[in-house]
């Protein structure tokens, strides 16, 4: 049976544990790693203000310095998705 992820953006699967989020499949050649830095109160919730995303190569064979093939770091999780979403679009199409 397929795995089926609880959640997704834009069609890909999300996957979060504390303040670490995977966005893509593994079994595409890149995935998007974002990790929030730092996070702001907006009424009783936090909210992602820093992010740091990694676009980063799922071939194991390489060093871990070796996987990352772009990385900046955004204001609010909506922009670092967006920016990764279109890095992670041009970089599985090219392979």
């Amino acid at each position: 049976m397929a795995y089926t992820p609880k959640l997704t953006y834009k069609g890909k699967p999300l996957v979060r544990k504390d303040n670490e989020l995977y966005y893509g499949s593994m079994t595409d050649p890149y995935v998007l790693y974002l990790q929030i830095l730092t996070t702001t109160p907006v009424g009783e919730q936090q909210v992602a203000d820093k992010v740091h995303l990694m676009l980063l190569s799922t071939d194991t064979t390489k060093a871990p310095q070796e996987r990352v093939a772009r990385q900046a770091t955004r204001h609010g999780l909506y922009n670092a998705l967006d920016i990764g979403g279109i890095w992670l679009q041009k970089a599985n199409e090219t392979r």
